[in-house]
């Protein structure tokens, strides 16, 4: 009996061909990448290889030089950054940038600023259930709490935008191992709940071991690409990612 392959999901974003340059130097170099509806995509790679470009190119702050940016099947290469949120890409930036003098509570309503005011309140009792320390603390200033406690609230205040693809940059950056374990085990989590994702993470381990598809990124090239577990065990990522 012949085995039936299981139907594709569609495709929320696909890049083809991306380049991006910083006045002469070249930072992207014909990336090529496909996000599916339902995934956690991780994207790993060294410092400086490119990898917030990428994602600075996706949201729109970073242009681009060739290639296209598709998302949910329109080509967005040349929509505004505001535009982009509003049509469903909401990115947590790379070390948090949680607005320290507003309250937590206050924080997570910015997250909503583009959605109706009615599913406001619903919504983030949904991140107090998802992340309780936050409603311990709503009425915190932000700027008080620890940088995991930051880090869970630049991801919730991203949820509040009700996102068809969440960006997260770097998420375990200056966090104890405890608190990255406990990052990764919510940004599981949150793919389990249907949510896609595309993580741009240094941490090829962590990324790597909850991640359904990975790409490495070298010199702003994709050099590999695969199932998250399976780049795991590739001799080359082992040897440049992991140490052994």
């Amino acid at each position: 009996m012949m085995k039936m392959e299981k139907p594709q999901t569609p495709l929320v974003l696909d890049i083809a061909g991306l380049t991006s340059h910083y006045g002469r130097i070249q930072a992207l170099h014909g990336i090529d990448l496909q996000v599916r509806q339902g995934q956690l995509v991780a994207l790993v790679g060294a410092n400086g290889a490119g990898k917030t470009t990428l994602l600075r190119a996706i949201s729109g702050v970073q242009p681009i030089s060739a290639g296209s940016i598709a998302f949910a099947g329109q080509d967005v290469s040349r929509m505004s950054a505001d535009k982009r949120v509003r049509s469903g890409i909401c990115q947590v930036p790379e070390g948090r940038q949680v607005f320290g003098p507003m309250t937590v509570e206050d924080n997570l309503r910015l997250g909503a600023f583009t959605r109706p005011a009615q599913d406001v309140v619903g919504d983030m009792e949904r991140m107090y259930g998802l992340f309780p320390i936050l409603k311990e603390k709503r009425l915190l200033l932000a700027g008080t709490l620890s940088g995991g406690q930051q880090q869970m609230l630049a991801m919730a205040r991203a949820l509040m935008g009700r996102p068809q693809l969440l960006l997260l940059d770097e998420p375990s950056m200056g966090l104890a191992p405890l608190l990255i374990a406990e990052i990764f085990r919510i940004v599981a989590e949150l793919r389990d709940q249907g949510i896609t994702i595309f993580l741009v993470e240094q941490n090829a381990h962590a990324a790597l071991s909850i991640a359904d598809v990975g790409y490495v990124i070298e010199t702003g090239a994709i050099t590999l690409s695969g199932p998250g577990p399976e780049l795991l065990h590739n001799e080359q990522v082992q040897s440049a990612y992991l140490g052994m």
